[in-house]
């Protein structure tokens, strides 16, 4: 999928990211990429959110190379079909070995048996601690790991943050996310190809798909991790805290302070969705 017509939108996403040319295959680089992604480009459903109350025409499709184009030109990649599949083009294009695997979200009575999930290994890049070389980049969880995890058994700290990762077989493994996370876990199973992210988008960005009723958005940072849901705003990690975001300004500010681009979108929508989010708040919580 990559070629002469993205490779100004690779160059477009690393200068986005602070990067001038392009940095070499190693797992110096794949570190680095990892955090600078992280700190440039949020989880985000905002393009399914404004299609879902008829404020767009659709949702953003998830052809890696639209998404990488989309980020280049300064756009808002999405959530994790789009932000591992643009890097997976990236990640190939600087010469990096990489297999695409689905995953499954991990819930209280097991896995969803669902293409939940886009993952990505890379392989070749071997280091005293791990000398199989087999790494886990994951930039499509929004509050999970703040640089790759290596693919062997074992729990790992980051930043006040442990995560746990069980290997299953030569292609598969189960995350499970330091209990202050969003979501419990994942199962990564096989590999996958863009055909099969494709035909499961539309089930999950169009009602009653899980993603169109609440907006979310999350970045993980250097000591914790921000997520917008609705109209609460929580903060796991460093500066722990709850809050409400009941007026617009405030919740606008919050969202582009995360990174969020609101390029684009007229205010009158943004108010509406807004204002939709915070009603379906107090709906939700009249049941608790």
């Amino acid at each position: 999928m990559t070629g002469p017509m993205t490779g100004p939108a690779i160059e477009g996403y690393l200068r986005r990211l602070g990067v001038e040319g392009r940095p070499g295959a190693t797992y110096e680089t794949l570190v680095d990429l990892h955090r600078r992604h992280l700190d440039t480009l949020p989880y985000d459903n905002l393009s399914i959110m404004l299609a879902a109350i008829g404020l767009a025409e659709a949702p953003h499709s998830v052809d890696p190379v639209e998404t990488l184009e989309r980020v280049a030109e300064g756009g808002n990649a999405g959530y994790c079909f789009h932000h591992n599949g643009l890097v997976s083009l990236v990640l190939e294009e600087l010469g990096f070995d990489v297999v695409r695997r689905p995953g499954q979200l991990i819930e209280t009575t097991g896995p969803s048996g669902e293409l939940d999930h886009l993952a990505l290994e890379v392989r070749g890049l071997p280091t005293p601690e791990n000398p199989g070389g087999r790494w886990w980049p994951d930039l499509g969880f929004g509050d999970a790991f703040r640089e790759p995890l290596p693919l062997v058994d074992g729990h790992f700290r980051q930043s006040g943050f442990t995560y746990r990762l069980v290997r299953v077989g030569e292609k598969g493994w189960t995350f499970h996310h330091d209990p202050a996370g969003s979501f419990h876990g994942n199962l990564v199973r096989g590999e996958i190809g863009q055909g099969e992210v494709a035909a499961r988008h539309p089930a999950l960005s169009t009602p009653p798909g899980p993603y169109t009723s609440k907006l979310v958005v999350q970045r993980r940072d250097e000591t914790g991790a921000d997520t917008v849901r609705s109209v609460r705003h929580t903060r796991i990690g460093a500066g722990a805290r709850t809050r409400e975001l009941r007026d617009f300004e405030e919740w606008r500010s919050v969202l582009v302070g995360m990174g969020l681009s609101l390029a684009g979108i007229e205010e009158d929508a943004l108010r509406e969705l807004h204002e939709r989010q915070a009603t379906d708040y107090d709906d939700w919580l009249l049941t608790r």
